[in-house]
């Protein structure tokens, strides 16, 4: 595909994401940067854990999303006694015909949202790595593909520290954004309250914006956006920096060098340019590299993390804005 022609398969997409994101941001007051985000995550082809207090509308934002989307949608609850079978399935011996048959479970579907994923036990929690990965799951053997796009939500609340089983790290870097949705300003709050009062009678999920076969197509087009070499060599010298920092334990791994690239590129598609610039890398940073690395104590906390994080950005050189959209 020409440079041309990507320009203008990317102007002709751009109405259609600004719909999505609108209709999200209408049922979901004052998050249009989770919104964001997280849209841009499902067209690049991977998974956001959404971490933050309970009661902040996560659940909420993750249904809005599928059925924006026009996705298929399915919640589970993390509990402790919550078994892998309960997620992926089962196979069920059927006595007057004598054959066993799967039993599909909740992961058969497009967006699942896994709520307080760190509730349910790390055998649980593994079950999804497969999922998660190569979109498949094996059951007695057979590989089973999952349905096409595939997004994990999964949502933990970072303050409870009873009854809960932290996600490893090799889980975590599974997923490719963490994202906070955080408390929002006094009138924005009001005015959540107010339209969840009008809407309590009614369905007030919104209409399908697209549907799976378009949301595969934009997948696709992420993977054409252009990515000068200049902008890859500074995403990877990001990556790379983490590793060297004295108050981080563990850096950036290469899957997330990937990955941050893979989010400029959806970035870019949303701001409707057909190649990366500097500020996407930038602005895919935080959400990709924050629950991927091992702080040192006295950098647990996440203000902390981000202020590092932020520091390692104004610390490296960013290419010039020239000739970045150029071939």
């Amino acid at each position: 595909m020409s440079e041309r022609v990507l320009a203008d398969v990317v102007a002709e997409e751009k109405p259609r994401i600004d719909a999505v994101m609108a209709a999200v941001c209408r049922r979901v007051v004052g998050q249009d940067r989770a919104v964001k985000m997280l849209v841009a995550t499902c067209l690049a082809g991977g998974h956001a854990l959404l971490e933050d207090v309970p009661g902040t509308g996560k659940t909420r934002l993750a249904s809005s999303l599928a059925a924006a989307l026009g996705l298929s949608f399915a919640r589970v609850q993390g509990t402790p006694d919550l078994l892998p079978s309960d997620v992926i399935g089962t196979t069920v011996y059927h006595p007057r015909e004598e054959v066993f048959r799967f039993h599909p479970g909740p992961i058969f579907t497009q967006v699942l949202l896994l709520d307080e994923i760190n509730r349910a036990t790390p055998r649980t929690q593994s079950a999804l790595l497969q999922a998660m990965a190569e979109q498949a799951v094996t059951v007695d053997g057979d590989v089973k593909p999952l349905p096409k796009p595939f997004l994990v939500l999964a949502t933990a609340n970072p303050v409870e520290s009873q009854g809960v089983f932290p996600l490893p790290e090799a889980e975590l870097d599974r997923f490719l954004v963490q994202v906070s949705l955080g408390y929002l300003p006094a009138p924005q709050e009001v005015d959540m309250v107010r339209r969840v009062l009008a809407e309590a009678d009614q369905d007030s999920a919104p209409d399908a914006v697209l549907d799976a076969d378009q949301v595969v197509r934009l997948q696709r087009l992420v993977r054409r956006i252009f990515v000068h070499d200049e902008v890859l060599q500074y995403a990877v010298s990001l990556a790379r920096r983490t590793r060297e920092h004295d108050q981080i334990s563990l850096g950036a791994s290469p899957r997330s060098a990937v990955w941050l690239v893979r989010l400029s590129q959806a970035l870019a598609l949303l701001a409707g340019r057909h190649f990366v610039t500097p500020d996407d890398v930038q602005e895919a940073f935080l959400p990709v590299m924050r629950h991927r690395l091992v702080f040192d104590i006295a950098w647990a906390e996440r203000n902390e993390r981000d202020r590092l994080l932020q520091s390692i950005l104004g610390d490296t050189p960013v290419p010039h804005e020239r000739e970045v959209n150029a071939p």
